[in-house]
């Protein structure tokens, strides 16, 4: 087995969360902004992609030299031995980046890089003519910063947050990796109750049945480098065969999910029937403000709406208000909600245990944790 240089990318203020599951896995790793890197060999990359449930995607590191022109970036990218990845018919495009670096034209990167590449191929496998590229995809990445780039192949090609149970979404859907990872940022367990009572199309409810149960992220989709020859297919199967292996489906989950729109609430229970899991978690409609419960020490989560159109505001916080009511006597339960409004403690009536900034793509919240009683300790 080869080892390889792995980037786990990931959303900004999910680094450690990305960095803890990748520790989980059995990989040591660093931490950077944005990306988490390791060492693995191909199972490392087939595990990476089917396990990881709020990076973005796998990448592998071909290269990473400084160049301050276009040949430079030409000659050290066509030194590169990319015939160990790419096979005389390989469908390679190219995407670039370039932030505060002199060669800031990306367009002209991209082209220069593909030309080192196709030449290298080309003297590699004697093929006097084009090369045909119609053979398996390996998208490559030439990204620079400060002048040194960093040539990678994308190994899980659809976002990971492409789980593959979203038929349908609402207007503004909560990626799957971050549902993920504001599950995993509390205290929730598989023997709790858990309602979240903002469930829009039911990724945060579904994100939670599937941690609830232990079912691998990827285990229902594809990925780019099954494609490749080089990761054998019987690698695919055993990391499939382990995922099947850990999943706990007796698991019993007493998840809930609602909102005030009927529509979603149809769209949420036919995700849920989609991921396999649509006896395991119920969807009703509901207004927030009438939430009632018998049960204790359960969790709630929210991604509410944030008010952020002009003049939504005041109808938004009237509900953070009522909210904040309809909750304030389940002291054992634990809330924690995510708004990029910064007056939710004062509207909602209580001052958060603890807050963390998160990004909801480009909106910048907070997750506010208001955490519940703790259970007695049991008798010995």
């Amino acid at each position: 087995m080869t080892k390889y240089d792995l980037i786990a990318t990931s959303a900004m203020g999910l680094e450690a969360i990305v960095a803890k599951e990748v520790r989980d896995l059995g990989y040591e790793c660093e931490v950077e902004n944005g990306r988490i890197t390791f060492k693995g060999d191909e199972t490392a990359i087939a595990r990476s992609n089917m396990w990881l449930r709020t990076a973005d995607r796998i990448k592998i590191k071909i290269g990473e030299f400084r160049a301050t022109s276009f040949d430079e970036l030409f000659e050290k990218t066509k030194s590169i031995p990319w015939e160990r990845y790419l096979p005389a018919n390989a469908n390679f495009p190219v995407s670039g980046k370039s932030v505060k670096s002199k060669l800031f034209s990306v367009s002209d990167c991209q082209a220069i890089v593909k030309k080192a590449i196709v030449d290298r191929l080309k003297t590699h496998y004697k093929i006097p003519g084009w090369l045909e590229e119609n053979g398996p995809m390996f998208k490559i990445e030439v990204a620079l910063h400060k002048d040194v780039a960093l040539l990678t192949i994308d190994a899980s090609g659809s976002g990971l947050h492409k789980r593959g149970y979203r038929i349908d979404q609402g207007e503004a859907p909560l990626k799957e990796t971050l549902a993920a990872a504001l599950v995993m940022l509390t205290n929730w367990t598989a023997d709790k109750p858990f309602v979240d009572p903002f469930c829009g199309s039911g990724t945060i409810p579904i994100e939670a049945a599937l941690i609830g149960q232990n079912i691998a992220p990827g285990f229902n989709r594809e990925f780019i480098s099954e494609q490749w020859d080089w990761i054998p297919q019987d690698i695919w199967d055993k990391v499939r065969e382990e995922a099947e292996d850990l999943a706990k489906y007796d698991q019993p989950l007493d998840i809930t999910g609602s909102d005030i729109d009927h529509r979603l609430v149809k769209m949420a229970e036919e995700n849920a029937f989609e991921a396999g899991l649509g006896d395991l978690v119920q969807f009703k409609q509901m207004q927030v403000r009438d939430f009632t419960t018998t049960k204790e020490y359960g969790v709630i989560i929210g991604n509410p709406p944030y008010g952020e159109r002009l003049g939504d505001k005041p109808d938004v916080q009237k509900m953070y208000r009522e909210m904040g009511q309809a909750l304030s006597p389940y002291d054992t339960w634990s809330i924690y909600m995510l708004t990029s409004d910064e007056e939710f403690e004062t509207v909602f009536g209580k001052k958060a245990t603890k807050k963390r900034k998160l990004f909801n793509g480009f909106i910048k919240t907070d997750y506010y944790q208001f955490w519940g009683k703790r259970p007695p300790r049991q008798q010995q």
